[in-house]
């Protein structure tokens, strides 16, 4: 797909040579990278970069950003990423919320759209939730004429759209892009959203867990090692990345958080278990008792380090962002008392950075990751 400004040309990303050239070009950011040193961190031949970096160059995805002083012979032409060359959009699906964003080749966010949804609406419903809004989003953030609503023309127009990243709450196989039995919502059970939605949209999509999305955007923007991300919005949920890699699981299932029971013939979940942490933290937040639900939260994540031994643990999702600091201070006083019985190094828990855009800038990085030769998205 090719815009009318230059715009990204799919056939030149899905070389991994040349992923691994974007990639670099991405981090070096506005000050940019010689030839020769993109040579020394791929490991390719000059000539082979010389090639690659033409052909982004003539794509509009790479440009010139000036000259650096050679310790030896003629100063070295420098090349950076053209940010605005490319675009994907990442839209997060709560219960009742519809959010969107817009973002460039390095994640910036350029426009945002919210709106209020009903999951249990059905499909029909919800997808043309999802295809007005993010039509609209593109139509405002590119600037395009409008055009018709509720298809896919604007799209069609948008030639640096890479594609759109969806993210929801789990259980969901991420490789096919269909839904399981969706938390309080059984009738999702079996569909094929990713197919809905790219036939609606007209442009390559990803489905994923909202938690997953929101690791991977973390792990991205450059949070080390291995954390957990616990989204504690209107259900519980995790993301986890291991080893610098996000962990899906064999079957995509893992991160199921909230479902994990803590007390033995405690009160029922959505999930038809009893007991398990989601349903006492949210019972906790509805009857007011915030100290509580962090404590709670705080014992599931003992649990999580206590199995996984990760570096940190980050906390997020709308009803943390009532009461951060009382969350953050309550998790984290647990994680301090278990690693006072153990010997161990408390593990550290922080916001997760992104606020309430986390989870939808995530979903952008399902899109984006594979043309910076990062498998995960």
């Amino acid at each position: 797909m090719r815009g009318t400004a230059g715009g990204a040309n799919l056939l030149a990303l899905r070389s991994h040579n040349t992923a691994l050239v974007l990639d670099l070009l991405r981090t070096a950011g506005a000050d940019g990278i010689s030839r020769l040193e993109l040579a020394e961190r791929t490991g390719l031949t000059p000539q082979a970069v010389s090639k690659i970096t033409a052909r982004l160059r003539a794509d509009g995805l790479a440009t010139e950003a000036g000259r650096r002083a050679s310790t030896g012979g003629k100063p070295r032409t420098v090349l950076r990423l053209v940010p605005e060359a490319g675009h994907a959009v990442g839209v997060q699906l709560e219960r009742d919320e519809l959010r969107a964003v817009l973002v460039d080749l390095r994640g910036t966010v350029v426009a945002e759209r919210r709106t209020a949804l009903d999951l249990g609406a059905g499909a029909e419903a919800v997808l043309a939730a999802v295809a007005g809004t993010v039509e609209d989003l593109v139509t405002e953030g590119l600037r395009l004429p409008a055009g018709p609503v509720g298809r896919a023309a604007p799209l069609a127009r948008a030639g640096s759209l890479l594609g759109v990243g969806v993210a929801l709450p789990g259980p969901l196989d991420h490789a096919r892009g269909v839904l399981h039995r969706v938390t309080g919502f059984p009738e999702w059970d079996g569909f094929p959203l990713r197919e809905a939605l790219a036939e609606r949209l007209a442009v390559p999509t990803v489905v994923d867990k909202d938690t997953n999305a929101a690791a991977l955007g973390l792990a991205a923007a450059g949070e080390g090692g291995s954390f957990a991300y616990l989204h504690l919005g209107t259900g519980l949920g995790a993301g986890l990345v291991i080893g610098g890699s996000l962990h899906r699981g064999a079957r995509t299932g893992a991160g199921e958080f909230g479902h994990q029971v803590i007390q033995l013939d405690g009160p029922p979940c959505t999930c038809g278990d009893r007991g398990c942490v989601e349903a006492l933290c949210l019972g906790a937040v509805a009857r007011g008792d915030v100290a509580e639900a962090a404590r709670i939260l705080g014992a599931g994540a003992a649990n999580l380090v206590g199995l996984l031994d990760i570096d940190v643990v980050l906390l997020g999702g709308r009803t943390v962002a009532t009461a951060p600091e009382v969350f953050v201070r309550g998790v984290g006083a647990v994680l301090e008392a278990r690693a006072g019985r153990t010997g161990e190094e408390a593990v550290p828990v922080r916001l997760a950075p992104g606020g309430g855009r986390a989870v939808a800038a995530g979903a952008a990085q399902l899109v984006l990751g594979p043309v910076f030769g990062r498998g995960d998205g």
